[in-house]
């Protein structure tokens, strides 16, 4: 009887165990190649917000099932701005708080959607950010965008789409802190 019944109770277990499913993505953007924009050090304040309208950082999309959100393991907020800094400290600038130069690093999306087909997945994903830069007499305000697309056969391996994002990430914030105009106004 015994045996009976762990016969029907492990396939019970590993059936459980391969139907949870992750609840959150585990982003880690690092610093990109940051070329020196300063000669001296410049003082900024920096502020990074978080915009976005959604909680979530991907969507699982398959025909015929509720679609699955999942969250963020961590604030994204937090990551981009340890991101931002360390940036900013490598082309040159100083951060302090009181500093006349400011900048804001919006977050306004940041967003994955998987799709599930028949033979594969596509991940289709964006990151938008908008700088906010003030100096003592003016405003300069930009939008960075980056997109990517991630195809892949059978089901999407959790770890594969944040490698990506994270790829797309460091994209963006390369293309933010060595943009010559933004450091251009913030010598100002």
């Amino acid at each position: 009887m015994k045996r009976l019944l762990l016969t029907l109770t492990f396939p019970l277990l590993f059936a459980g165990c391969a139907s949870q499913n992750p609840t959150h993505m585990a982003f880690s953007p690092q610093v990109p190649n940051i070329s020196q924009q300063t000669a001296q050090s410049v003082p900024i304040s920096l502020e990074t917000v978080d915009t976005r309208t959604v909680d979530y950082v991907a969507r699982f999309i398959e025909e015929g099932t509720k679609t699955r959100l999942v969250g963020p393991s961590e604030p994204p907020k937090l990551l981009l701005d340890e991101v931002f800094r360390a940036g900013f400290n490598q082309a040159g600038y100083q951060i302090d708080p009181s500093a006349t130069n400011s900048v804001q690093i919006q977050l306004e999306e940041l967003q994955m959607d998987v799709t599930k087909k028949t033979f594969g997945y596509e991940a289709k994903h964006s990151v938008l950010i908008a700088v906010q830069a003030k100096n003592s007499t003016q405003e300069l305000v930009k939008r960075y965008k980056a997109k990517g697309t991630l195809k892949g056969p059978l089901t999407p391996d959790f770890a594969t789409l944040e490698l990506d994002m994270n790829k797309l990430l460091g994209q963006l914030t390369g293309e933010i802190l060595n943009d010559p105009e933004l450091n251009q106004f913030l010598q100002q």
